[in-house]
């Protein structure tokens, strides 16, 4: 059953790309972009997105992508070559046609020649952090992934920026251990700082909000010396759990001293101890922070039998710090993130999408979802907690969390005034680099299609849920009056 509360009127904009499910880190890497494709077609199959205004996601250009990491980085990301694929067309070039390159490959054969003779290759991986690790392979289409990921959530601050939602989504984002010129945690282009800082150029204060299971080293770093953006991170901590940061006593430096807050939890914790935490800590947050954003990285490893994490959090209760946040009417980004049990990531996303527009889904899966056999068990939206598991957080431990964490924010000037200095540069793509687009959106407007045939290209709807859109624009979808 879905149930519509008083409060659906607020826009929602829903990034999405059909690509971005198609991508895969191998066979038996946890990271599963397949998820969010799954995510998509049970949004799809509830009708949610009947209440989205839908856009496709683009790629980021590579000057985006420099705005904040090394622009060598973004290069050689952009250029990377994986040693399976060099070997591959080498042999495969001096092995057939009699030594005759293919005219399909010359191209590629000229590109992995140059990237061969590159002495530096094997420092730059190492350097880089790519492909040197089981952590953070190559794989086919990396960089197109990256950009996808970073495109969307540069315009959900866009669309946040000019009144054209009050919430936006891109569960494709949230790669929050990014660093500037390193991959890390399979994470390789950091779109949360690239939102956040488009953000930046208007608003005063972003606050950004991370419930993944690990802690959002790589948002917390780039921001770790300014007072106009707050992190505030509730994270599994200790035992060697990824990424060993996050500790309570870490809190900035210089004019951001106190404005990195930090959540370090032990594992086993359930929705209860979970959320009153959570509410007593972003309550205060917001009443001295007094931000004009909140961007959340919304990871779904912080649910109960998720592969990696190990805190014990159901769906609803995931939920419902999205539904708290949600209540104070500040523009709210939501980003996906961590979560590698992937039919309850799709699961909890495909929720929290209904929370923002004021439904909750409470009801089996669609039998003619395409991922529908993912679903085993009884086929419902919402699975069963662990039992008997151990919350190993005792009460006056969650306490003295809380206290600190008041004595930190104490230290700050109530919404401290800011001046506009160093305002980053626009992240918005530079027109005259896009060929004729002026005359391609003149000929498309022309042009109509229907959501029924755009999604029957996923295989995920059916007759009964077609409706018009134009294909002239990013965007695919206006909500329904």
């Amino acid at each position: 059953m879905i149930q519509a509360d008083s409060d659906s009127s607020r826009r929602v904009a829903y990034f999405y790309n059909r690509l971005i499910g198609k991508f895969h880190y191998g066979k038996e890497h946890p990271m599963k972009p397949k998820r969010i494709a799954m995510a998509h077609s049970l949004i799809v199959n509830f009708g949610l997105y009947r209440s989205l205004d839908v856009y496709l996601i683009r790629e980021a250009q590579l000057e985006e992508l420099k705005k904040f990491h090394d622009p060598e980085y973004v290069t050689y990301l952009s250029q990377y070559m994986s040693e399976n694929k060099v070997n591959f067309v080498k042999e495969y070039c001096s092995t057939n046609n009699d030594g005759v390159i293919p005219e399909n490959l010359l191209e590629e054969y000229r590109l992995i020649t140059k990237w061969s003779q590159n002495k530096n290759t094997k420092n730059l991986n190492s350097e880089y952090k790519v492909g040197d690790s089981a952590d953070n392979p190559t794989f086919s289409g990396l960089f197109s992934y990256c950009q996808f990921s970073a495109g969307a959530s540069i315009d959900c601050a866009h669309t946040i920026l000019t009144g054209q939602a009050d919430i936006a989504i891109n569960w494709s984002g949230g790669l929050h251990h990014a660093k500037k010129k390193e991959a890390a945690g399979f994470c390789y282009i950091n779109d949360i700082v690239l939102c956040i800082l488009e953000l930046l150029r208007i608003y005063v204060r972003v606050l950004y909000v991370d419930i993944d299971c690990h802690h959002g080293d790589g948002v917390e770093e780039a921001f770790y010396l300014t007072n106009r953006v707050m992190t505030l991170s509730f994270h599994q901590y200790g035992d060697d759990f990824f990424p060993g940061t996050g500790q309570l006593n870490s809190v900035g430096l210089g004019v951001g001293r106190y404005y990195a807050v930090n959540v370090p939890l032990k594992p086993g914790i359930s929705d209860g101890p979970y959320l009153d935490l959570f509410k007593k800590v972003t309550s205060r947050v917001m009443e001295t922070f007094r931000p004009d954003c909140v961007v959340m990285q919304c990871g779904a490893d912080s649910l109960s039998l998720d592969r990696l994490g190990a805190l014990n959090l159901s769906i609803k209760g995931h939920g419902q710090c999205i539904s708290y946040m949600k209540q104070f009417g500040v523009p709210l980004i939501l980003l996906g993130g961590g979560g590698y049990t992937i039919q309850n990531v799709s699961r909890c996303w495909a929720y929290e999408t209904g929370i923002c527009l004021g439904q909750t889904i409470d009801e089996p899966i669609p039998s003619n979802d395409v991922y529908y056999k993912n679903y085993g068990g009884d086929y419902h939206l919402h699975f069963p907690i662990q039992k008997n598991v151990e919350n190993k957080n005792k009460a006056e431990d969650l306490n003295k969390i809380v206290s600190q964490v008041y004595d930190h924010l104490h230290n700050l000037e109530n919404a401290p005034g800011i001046h506009f200095h160093d305002v980053p540069y626009s992240f918005y793509p530079n027109m005259e680099l896009e060929k004729d687009e002026d005359d391609k959106m003149k000929m498309d407007m022309k042009q109509e299609i229907s959501l029924f045939e755009l999604e029957k290209n996923l295989g995920i709807s059916d007759e009964a849920n077609e409706i018009s859109v134009n294909s002239g624009s990013r965007k695919l979808h206006s909500k329904e009056s």
